[in-house]
């Protein structure tokens, strides 16, 4: 029987295993756990989602708005992790694509609309692919030794061109 992975929003009661999906796919971060509690109680500026299978939690992912709440909304995918043992089977596509829906959805019930989204990962990670795939990110900026190596910027554009300030509603793709 195989196991159907469930995305859904997090609870506070999950920040325990959140914390260790954090641990084990940051080693270098501390805190996983205030990092958690942190992240979810900045709800709905930050918006936190986890992967469940068969009850385990195994991935988390964690959608940021940016400068302000505004009606066409600046996303920040700010962190995505998958438990190492968990990984390469497609988890975090699927943790993407539907905590994206979740967070569309939200936006809606307030009258806003996702204008584009950004991530940042190191440029030597696999997951620039993942992020150009799930999201049509596109690789804009390395800003050099951010964090820990050179950091690559991706954006996804939603609205419009990418040129426009404000686009009319009527531009809305997705």
């Amino acid at each position: 029987m195989k196991l159907v992975p469930v995305v859904r929003a997090m609870q506070s009661s999950d920040a325990n295993d959140a914390a260790n999906v954090h641990a084990l796919a940051f080693p270098r971060q501390t805190g996983s756990l205030e990092w958690m509690k942190c992240s979810l109680a900045a709800h709905p500026k930050c918006m936190v989602f986890v992967c469940e299978v068969d009850t385990e939690i195994v991935a988390y992912a964690i959608w940021t708005q940016k400068s302000g709440f505004r009606p066409y909304a600046v996303l920040e995918l700010e962190q995505i992790a998958v438990l190492p043992e968990r990984r390469r089977r497609g988890i975090a596509t699927l943790l993407i694509r539907q905590s994206l829906e979740l967070v569309k959805r939200e936006l809606d019930r307030r009258g806003a609309k996702v204008k584009a989204i950004t991530v940042s990962t190191r440029t030597d990670n696999s997951a620039l692919r993942l992020y150009q795939r799930a999201l049509g990110a596109r690789h804009v900026a390395t800003i050099a030794n951010l964090y820990s190596a050179d950091e690559a910027i991706l954006v996804a554009r939603t609205l419009g061109s990418p040129d426009r300030a404000e686009p009319d509603a009527s531009s809305i793709v997705g």
